[in-house]
C-alpha cells in the first residue's frame, strides 16, 4: 500500500496538471460513471493530501476522494493521450494532461459535510502544515496499545506505513510493543520530527530513503532502508527479529531497540 509521501507526490505532480483548469471526467471502466458525471467538467480547484487519501477538489464544494488501497495507481500522460490501460475507474483530462486512476480502494464523490465528516476521521498528516501534533501525542500518551500499532493508526497518525514504522522506530531505538503510555513527550517528538524529515525526503525523491539523503537504489521501487526487509542490523551487526502485529510484518533489532522505555 502506498506510504503518505506517494500521496503527498501525487498531490503536488498532478496540481500542475488539473488545477485551475475545466476537468472532463470519466469512468473508462464503467463502476464510476455517475461519479464522474456529477464532476465532469468542473474546474479543478486544488488537490491535497491527507495520510494516505487524495483530494481533488471542484466548484460547487464538490471532491473525488481516492484511496488507492494495495492495488491502486496512477498513471499521467500528456494530450494527446493513449487510450486506458487496464481496468481504469476514472480519468481526469485536462487541456493538458490525462490523469488514470486504476483499481483504488476508494473512489467517491464527496460534498462539503462528508469531505468534513472524513478529515475529521483522518489523524494528523506529519507533511502537512495545518497538522495538530497534540491531537496526535493526547491519543498515543493515553493509550495502551503498542506503540508500533499505534503509528500505523490512521485515526492517530496518518501517512505513516508499515516501512516507515520500522524505520522510525529502529531510527528512535525503541521497541514496537512498547505501550503508547510509556512514551515520553520527548520520544514522541523525537519520532513526530524524524517522520516529517524522512517523508520529505521521500516525497522529493519518490522513494522511501531513509538512510540518509541518499539517491535512489535501482531496486523497482528505489528504496534504501535500514532494517526492513533485512536480517542483519547495520548498526550492531545483530540479528533482526521479524513478527507479525495485527497482521503486519514487523521487523526489530534485538540488541538496538530496547523493549521498554521510562517515562521522562
Amino acid at each position: 500500500m502506498p506510504e503518505g509521501h506517494t500521496i503527498h507526490r501525487a498531490a503536488r505532480d498532478q496540481s500542475k496538471m488539473l488545477v485551475g483548469k475545466l476537468v472532463d471526467v470519466s469512468s473508462p471502466q464503467g463502476r464510476f460513471s455517475e461519479g464522474a458525471e456529477r464532476l465532469d467538467g468542473l474546474k479543478c480547484i486544488g488537490i491535497e493530501a491527507y495520510g494516505k487519501h487524495l483530494l481533488y477538489l471542484f466548484g460547487h464544494h464538490l471532491a473525488l476522494h481516492i484511496h488507492l488501497g494495495l492495488f491502486g495507481r496512477f498513471r499521467t500522460a500528456n494530450i494527446p493521450a493513449a487510450m486506458p490501460r487496464g481496468e481504469v475507474r476514472v480519468r481526469l483530462r485536462s487541456p493538458t494532461h490525462v490523469v488514470d486512476i486504476n483499481g483504488p480502494n476508494t473512489c467517491e464523490v464527496l460534498d462539503a459535510q462528508t469531505m468534513a465528516a472524513l478529515l475529521t476521521r483522518i489523524g494528523p498528516d506529519v507533511l502537512r502544515p495545518d497538522a495538530d501534533k497534540e491531537r496526535a501525542w493526547l491519543r498515543i500518551h493515553k493509550s495502551r496499545a503498542a506503540f508500533g500499532q499505534l503509528l500505523m493508526d490512521q485515526k492517530v497518525m496518518s501517512g505513516i506505513g508499515n516501512i516507515y514504522r520500522t524505520e522510525l522506530l529502529w531510527r528512535a531505538r525503541l521497541h514496537p510493543l512498547t505501550p503508547g503510555n510509556q512514551i515520553s513527550r520527548a520520544a514522541f517528538d523525537a519520532i513526530w520530527d524524524d517522520a516529517v524529515q524522512l517523508l520529505q525526503i521521500g516525497v522529493e525523491s519518490n522513494a522511501i530513503i531513509t538512510v540518509g539523503n541518499v539517491q535512489k537504489s535501482r531496486s523497482r521501487y528505489g528504496e534504501r532502508v535500514n532494517i526492513f526487509g533485512k536480517t542483519a542490523c547495520p548498526a550492531c551487526k545483530g540479528d533482526i527479529e521479524k513478527f507479525e502485529l495485527l497482521t503486519r510484518r514487523v521487523f526489530v533489532c534485538q540488541t538496538c531497540q530496547a523493549t521498554h522505555q521510562p517515562h521522562s
